[in-house]
């Protein structure tokens, strides 16, 4: 089976335990006002401006070959207690892709950072290859969701229940936005629903970059962020007092 890809990153170490290389897959259903890679949201190839010069963005490769790519460090993987990360994009977006994939990665850590936007089936044979899962959360209410990302978080509730009730390890991946999700009320919903999850190894609040749009006038997009990005994202820690460990990126 064939992918569309559109980076290989080596030697990554805040994507997962250990050194990991990390594959990013094209395509991606949400359109979230700060992401910081629009080149992942087209699932085909596009052309990209780099440097004044044009490039083709992504490209189609085999589940046999990307296999045979990444499996070229197992040995590094097994010394870091590193291994392979899946993101994107939405990688669920090409679920038998990678699902192919990871089946022929056996005696490698695979992680996978997804949105949990995804059908219930993709979910679910994704999970159970997955060695850990680095999952998203942005906005526990449904509307802003819709407002801020363009689809609503339905999908992504369920899968994350989903994800808890299954037991393995994932890490809970919160974006901090000025404005838009820092608020303590966002906080606290989202803590309720992390409350007692045995597999949760850690929550990551991940500070709001504010180089996000310099990619956008290379894919022909135009970068109109409706927050202020000067504004600095408030740091809410409603988790620890609730057992869970804390990391602030």
């Amino acid at each position: 089976m064939d992918g569309i890809i559109f980076s290989i990153e080596e030697f990554a170490i805040n994507d997962g335990p250990g050194i990991r290389t990390t594959v990013f897959l094209k395509g991606c259903p949400l359109r979230c006002a700060w992401c910081h890679n629009p080149e992942g949201w087209r699932s085909e190839p596009e052309k990209m401006l780099k440097k004044g010069r044009e490039e083709l963005c992504g490209y189609r490769i085999s589940a046999v070959d990307l296999s045979k790519r990444l499996s070229r460090d197992r040995d590094l993987f097994r010394e870091s207690g590193g291994g392979v990360t899946f993101t994107g994009g939405e990688p669920l977006q090409q679920a038998p892709f990678l699902c192919e994939v990871m089946d022929d990665l056996e005696g490698i850590h695979k992680a996978v950072e997804t949105s949990g936007y995804a059908p219930e089936e993709a979910f679910r044979s994704v999970l159970e290859r997955a060695d850990c899962t680095l999952f998203d959360i942005k906005l526990v209410d449904s509307a802003l969701h819709r407002q801020y990302t363009g689809v609503g978080n339905e999908p992504i509730l369920r899968n994350l229940k989903t994800l808890i009730a299954s037991g393995k390890p994932f890490v809970a991946r919160i974006p901090l936005i000025p404005g838009v999700n820092d608020t303590r009320e966002n906080m606290e919903a989202t803590a309720s629903l992390l409350q007692g999850a045995e597999g949760l190894q850690r929550v990551e609040l991940l500070r709001y970059n504010r180089v996000t749009g310099a990619k956008y006038p290379m894919v022909g997009l135009t970068y109109r962020p409706p927050f202020d990005e000067n504004q600095a994202p408030v740091v809410h820690d409603v988790f620890t007092g609730r057992g869970m460990k804390l990391l602030v990126l």
